[in-house]
């Protein structure tokens, strides 16, 4: 027994259950709900029933049943390859798509420590860099998968998402720079940390009170990089097909669909962490006397919940803002978001220095 304990306690286990818990515990199974929670709830925006026929003899779980039966239909589908396709940038374009919505995860902490235990994969100085960084890798899935197919759609797709991603990375980058100013670090458990404060005791110092403006861009930003409605130009149903996927099938289609699902809780699980406090539960400090486990519960189960919120308000802009045309897409970003954004890095960095 106190073998298996010393082992436990090595930094590279204990970095491997992190990852475990955060991406087969909580985003995974977060991101395919979100499936069926997209479903439902666009079937109750158009007065439809939604899905309830999967079923295992009387049982039909409501729906649930119909996840399994998604990714069953997925395995057994045939993995078509299109003539002329590059195979390699083909079969590999899902892979980065993948990666780059999960590896956001990796620095966002989904509760506070417990001694010397972190509820957070890594703890990089640079955290808010991290994320710009991996952010921008989910272009190259898109790119790739354009690029490879052998197909104009295809090739439209990616060309457009290249474009609206690139774009929407220099929003998404300067919305951030008042939060960096405000809490300066970073470091986002720093940031989470700054946003357990309070104003005369009452009001929490959450990003979205400090930052208001940053907090719109940044959501707006991150809501364009996901390329869904009203931003989905680059998958274009009524005009390019399905765009930069159009080709694939199997597997691979449903890793992209995956992504793009977990993406959304990666959204949701940022604007929770930089704008909403992350973990920190407000006025917990009357709680000192709690047991740990029990804080640590408390302030797991707010971020989860913020993060669910913040999922759903995302397929509710998804079932009811029409689409916006290319062109409007690239407007909104450069000739609305981005004097936005630069007014209010200007005006914190003065706010900063009158203070100060």
């Amino acid at each position: 027994m106190q073998l298996v304990l010393e082992f436990l306690a090595l930094p590279f286990v204990q970095d491997v259950l992190k990852i475990l818990f955060i991406l087969l515990l909580f985003a995974m199974p977060l991101g395919t709900f979100m499936t069926l929670m997209e479903r439902k709830w666009s079937a109750a925006v158009q007065d439809r029933i939604g899905p309830n026929r999967a079923n295992i003899g009387s049982y039909r779980g409501r729906g649930l049943l119909h996840i399994a039966a998604d990714a069953l239909k997925s395995i057994f589908k045939e993995d078509l390859i299109p003539k002329g396709a590059d195979k390699f940038l083909y079969t590999i374009a899902p892979f980065f798509s993948f990666m780059s919505a999960v590896a956001v995860f990796a620095i966002i902490p989904i509760a506070g420590p417990i001694g010397d235990f972190k509820f957070q994969v890594t703890d990089v100085q640079p955290g808010l860099l991290f994320i710009f960084a991996i952010t921008s890798l989910g272009v190259y899935g898109a790119v790739l998968a354009g690029a490879s197919s052998n197909s104009k759609f295809a090739l439209f797709g990616g060309t457009r998402a290249s474009a609206q991603m690139i774009s929407y990375e220099v929003f998404l980058g300067l919305s951030l720079m008042g939060l960096f100013m405000v809490y300066g670090s970073t470091q986002v458990s720093a940031i989470v940390e700054g946003q357990g404060e309070h104003w005369f005791g009452l009001i929490p110092k959450w990003g979205v009170f400090t930052q208001p403006l940053g907090f719109v861009v940044f959501f707006t930003a991150l809501i364009a990089e996901t390329k869904r409605a009203p931003f989905d130009a680059p998958e274009g149903e009524s005009e390019i097909v399905a765009g930069y996927f159009v080709e694939y099938s199997g597997m691979r289609w449903s890793s992209f669909m995956l992504a793009e699902y977990i993406a959304i809780v990666g959204v949701a699980a940022l604007i929770t962490t930089l704008f909403f406090g992350g973990y920190q539960v407000p006025w917990l400090y009357h709680w000192e006397s709690a047991p740990q486990w029990l804080v640590t519960l408390l302030q797991f189960s707010k971020f989860a919940t913020f993060t669910f919120i913040f999922c759903w308000f995302q397929i509710q802009i998804r079932w009811t803002v029409p689409k916006f045309r290319f062109d409007q897409t690239m407007a909104l970003g450069w000739k609305k978001l981005l004097p936005v954004a630069l007014l209010n890095t200007v005006v914190t960095a003065i706010i900063i220095v009158a203070l100060a």
